[in-house]
C-alpha cells in the first residue's frame, strides 16, 4: 500500500485513480496520520442461482408448523 500526503493527493488525483484502477490501494495522510484510503471496488456480487436455491429447498424436510406459529412459540419461550 502506498501512502501519500493530502497535498500530493490533491495534485495527483488522476494519477492516483489510475493506480487504484490497476488494483493498488493508496492511503492518504494528513499531518502524518492516515485519514482516507483509496481502494479498488470489491468484486461484484454473483447473481443468485434460483434453480440451485429451489433444489436445496426441495431437499429440506417439511416443517411441522408454519413460520408464524414457530415464531410465537419461540418468542413466548424466551420471555420466561
Amino acid at each position: 500500500m502506498t501512502a501519500i500526503t493530502l497535498a500530493e493527493a490533491k495534485e495527483k488525483l488522476g494519477e492516483l485513480i489510475d493506480r487504484v484502477a490497476q488494483g493498488e490501494t493508496v492511503e492518504i495522510l494528513r499531518d502524518g496520520q492516515p485519514v482516507a484510503q483509496l481502494a479498488p471496488p470489491r468484486s461484484k456480487k454473483q447473481p443468485i442461482d434460483f434453480e440451485m436455491l429451489k433444489a436445496i429447498r426441495e431437499k429440506m424436510p417439511p416443517q411441522s408448523e408454519d413460520a408464524g406459529t414457530f415464531m410465537r412459540r419461540f418468542r413466548d419461550d424466551e420471555r420466561y
